[in-house]
């Protein structure tokens, strides 16, 4: 079976080094914060292009304290995407405001600025932006709308390190950038991690109360929520011998899409993930989107032919059961729905090979070749 991603064969190339260094953080017994995190939000500032980066518990944690860091709580709206895994809006509601969601771009299926505008009123205080599968979002024009309405623009960057706007990296346009650091990532812990970046020294500073129960020091509590946010010096001492990786991590993931685009293009039936100009995708996943209601038949195609397969995301969050409140039914965001009906992701991990890319790009190009015979076929019969 080719997985969709295979952690085992990134930990053998870099066990020589993992393995001395988790013995190393057992021997210190220092688990919580210290300066293993210190060394690491050093390292991860300045990979990014930041003055400031936070570790936190996980991508989940990062999206909840950016927004309370800045201000947004009960009362408040927070524009963001249907289209995306359940933390995003998850955080606006653990952060006690209401998520008001508008419709996706039928490219790059991240926020359409048009549809934002529609959505923001004088309850918003934040547009929460997500770079779906480590494409960029139109940060340009969304960062314009939220400058002219005085709102805070946050991007759930949580698939898109390394992911790039004219040279300069995604999480650096808004207030704060937030990172997820889950295994499935480009750049992948040893369990749950994640990151806050930002310029911005006060709010960084706030974000580091936060992340423990809003202590400025020991025994003094400054803020009145907050919580144990904090990143274990376990998984800062694993990222940290990661990081000087990822490039060419992402670089390989770059060079498998490439492929794909290659081998793949021209299949009626199918779309490829945009390539927008100016941009570079981390690529945290390569989706296609299959028409005329064939993904689940591709998925199982592919399955037959032992390659794994997923669907990110089936159902859109405003059709959850937990949002039925917002009285948003089927119909309502269309281009979300849409595409939840039809994407599917495919192996594009760095420690793919050759062999294996070309075995899943032969089987999908066979899957509409059949597909397109049978259809003949019954047109003829119908002849």
């Amino acid at each position: 079976m080719i997985p969709l991603a295979d952690l085992r064969r990134q930990y053998e190339g870099l066990r020589s080094e993992l393995e001395p260094i988790l013995a190393e953080v057992a021997l210190e017994q220092s688990f919580v914060l210290g300066p293993r995190v210190a060394g690491f939000e050093r390292e991860l500032a300045a990979f990014v292009g930041v003055g400031h980066a936070v570790g936190v518990k996980s991508g989940s944690d990062a999206l909840l304290l950016a927004l309370l860091a800045l201000g947004v709580g009960p009362g408040d709206e927070v524009v963001t995407t249907p289209f995306s895994f359940f933390a995003t809006a998850g955080a606006i509601c653990r952060a006690g405001a209401k998520p008001v969601f508008a419709d996706v771009r039928p490219d790059t299926l991240a926020l359409d600025p048009r549809a934002v505008q529609r959505a923001l009123n004088a309850r918003t205080k934040a547009i929460l932006v997500v770079h779906l599968f480590g494409q960029p979002a139109e940060l340009g024009e969304l960062g314009e709308l939220a400058k002219e309405r005085g709102v805070a623009l946050v991007e759930d960057a949580a698939q898109a390190l390394g992911a790039t706007v004219g040279g300069r990296a995604v999480g650096t346009f808004g207030a704060a950038g937030c990172f997820s650091f889950h295994p499935s990532k480009p750049l992948g812990a040893f369990g749950d991690a994640g990151a806050v970046v930002t310029d911005d020294a006060e709010l960084a500073a706030r974000l580091v109360r936060l992340r423990t129960h809003g202590a400025v020091r020991k025994n003094e509590h400054e803020l009145p929520f907050g919580g144990n946010h904090r990143l274990d010096a376990l998984q800062a001492a694993v990222l940290s011998v990661k990081l000087p990786r990822l490039e060419g991590w992402l670089e390989a993931r770059r060079a498998h899409a490439r492929a794909y685009d290659e081998t793949l293009s021209g299949v009626a039936g199918l779309a490829l993930p945009p390539r927008v100009r100016g941009t570079e995708s981390s690529y945290s996943a390569y989706t296609i989107r299959v028409s005329g209601g064939r993904r689940d038949a591709l998925a199982r195609h592919l399955r037959g032919a032992g390659i794994e397969s997923a669907v990110y995301y089936p159902k859109p969050l405003h059709l959850q059961p937990a949002f039925t409140a917002l009285e948003l039914g089927p119909h309502a965001l269309p281009v979300a729905e849409a595409a939840a009906g039809e994407v599917l992701s495919i192996p594009v991990y760095p420690e793919l090979s050759g062999s294996e890319r070309e075995r899943v790009a032969r089987s999908v190009r066979d899957f509409f070749t059949v597909a397109t015979s049978e259809r003949a076929a019954v047109a003829g019969d119908a002849r």
